[in-house]
C-alpha cells in the first residue's frame, strides 16, 4: 500500500465513527403509548391512554444535540375505560377528533440532562395550536436484537402541560367550590423503537 493510500485509509477510519453513531429509528406503534392523568373533582386522578402512536427518531449518540424527534398521536385512540367519558373527550368540547384527528410533537432541541437522561424541547400541537413543551427523557436503552432479527431501543419520557394553552377549556364549577377537572395534564410516553426507516 502506498503512503498516500495509507493516509486516505486512516482519514476514512477516523471519519467513520461520526457516520456510525447516527441512526434512524421508527416507533413501534404496537409497543408504544401515551399515558396521561388529570385531577378530577379536586380529590383524585383520572388516567387514560392514547394507543395510536407513530414517528421517527434520529439519534446521534456521538452528538446528541443533532438528534431529532417527530411523533404523531391519533386523538381518536384516546381510552379511559369509560365509553361515555371517551365520547365526551372526542367531542368538540375537548379534542374535537373529527376536525383534529391527530396531535404532533416535533423537536427543536435535544440536550443531555445527566447520566442517561435527556431534555427534548419541541412544539406540541393539539387542536391546531402549537406550544413549546419540554420532554424529560429517561431510560434510553442500548441497542438490543429482537427475536426477529431487528434492532430495538426503548425510552420513557414525561412532561406537564396546561390544557387551556391548547384550547381545551371545558369545565364546570362544583357546588362546593373549585372546578370539576384540573388544568394540568401529566403525560408519560413509553416508546419502543425499531432501527431503520419504516417502509
Amino acid at each position: 500500500m502506498s503512503r498516500l493510500a495509507g493516509v486516505i485509509m486512516a482519514l476514512v477510519l477516523l471519519a467513520l465513527p461520526s457516520f456510525v453513531s447516527a441512526s434512524t429509528w421508527t416507533i413501534d406503534p404496537d409497543h408504544s403509548n401515551i399515558q396521561f392523568k388529570i385531577r378530577h373533582l379536586m380529590i383524585a386522578n383520572v388516567k387514560g391512554v392514547f394507543g395510536k402512536v407513530q414517528g421517527v427518531i434520529n439519534i446521534d449518540d456521538k452528538d446528541i444535540s443533532i438528534s431529532t424527534v417527530t411523533v404523531t398521536i391519533g386523538t381518536e385512540s384516546i381510552y379511559t375505560g369509560v365509553t361515555k367519558r371517551d365520547e365526551h373527550l372526542k367531542s368538540a368540547e375537548f379534542f374535537d377528533v373529527a376536525k383534529y384527528p391527530t396531535m404532533t410533537f416535533v423537536s427543536k432541541k435535544v440536550m443531555k440532562n445527566g447520566m442517561g437522561k435527556l431534555k427534548v424541547i419541541g412544539d406540541l400541537t393539539i387542536r391546531g395550536i402549537a406550544r413549546e413543551v419540554v420532554l424529560d427523557v429517561v431510560d434510553l436503552s442500548n441497542e438490543s436484537k429482537d427475536p426477529w432479527g431487528g434492532i430495538r431501543r426503548g425510552a420513557s419520557a414525561s412532561t406537564k402541560i396546561n390544557r387551556n394553552d391548547f384550547g381545551i377549556t371545558w369545565n364546570k364549577t362544583m357546588e362546593t367550590g373549585g372546578m370539576m377537572i384540573g388544568d394540568d395534564v401529566f403525560i408519560t410516553l413509553e416508546v419502543e423503537m425499531v432501527k431503520g426507516q419504516s417502509k
